[in-house]
């Protein structure tokens, strides 16, 4: 799995960049995710609109890159089995990008590395940081974000699992979690 090697042109933000400004707010915000928020929306507002953009499709990539079966088992075990929804993983996905490049990366190589965060089903789905650059930007233009051209994954890599076998994949999580 390789990361920060996407071909973007030269007025796009890179992937450096964008990890740049997601690492400055997650220390800025002490992991308060209303505070990330926030935070994000300042340093965004600093851009000009074609830069917010690319910052979106760059958050797009990572999420991209993180629409796993194995990470979903994850972030289904640390709900404790309840419901964990297309919604409810995109916003465990968000939560895991906005904690900056190295837990992303580490978590998305090997989900079971969350069981050394300090993630649990109170702040692991928050809402809210992946909608921060289309509010941005429509504060900036007027306009709605514009569609990025990369196509998203329609279901999941990896290997899919059932609520009956999930808790065998991640013992360590299992017994944090209490599943």
């Amino acid at each position: 799995m390789k990361f920060g090697s996407l071909a973007i042109s030269e007025r796009d933000m890179t992937i450096e960049e964008f990890w740049k400004i997601v690492e400055k707010v997650h220390r800025a915000s002490k992991g308060d995710m209303d505070a990330k928020c926030e935070l994000l929306r300042k340093e965004l507002r600093k851009l000009r609109a074609k830069e917010v953009n690319s910052f979106a499709e760059r958050f797009t990539d990572c999420d991209a890159t993180a629409y796993t079966w194995e990470l979903w088992a994850a972030a289904f075990i640390i709900g404790a089995g309840c419901w964990c929804s297309d919604d409810r993983f995109s916003d465990f996905r968000a939560t895991l990008i906005s904690m900056g490049r190295e837990t992303f990366e580490r978590i998305v190589v090997s989900p079971a590395a969350v069981v050394d965060t300090d993630l649990d089903a109170d702040n692991a789905f928050n809402e809210g940081y992946q909608y921060v650059p289309g509010d941005v930007y429509e504060d900036i233009t007027g306009k709605d974000m514009p569609i990025y051209s990369k196509p998203y994954p329609k279901k999941p890599s990896g290997k899919k699992w059932t609520e009956k076998t999930v808790a065998e994949l991640y013992p360590a999580l299992r017994r944090k979690y209490g599943l």
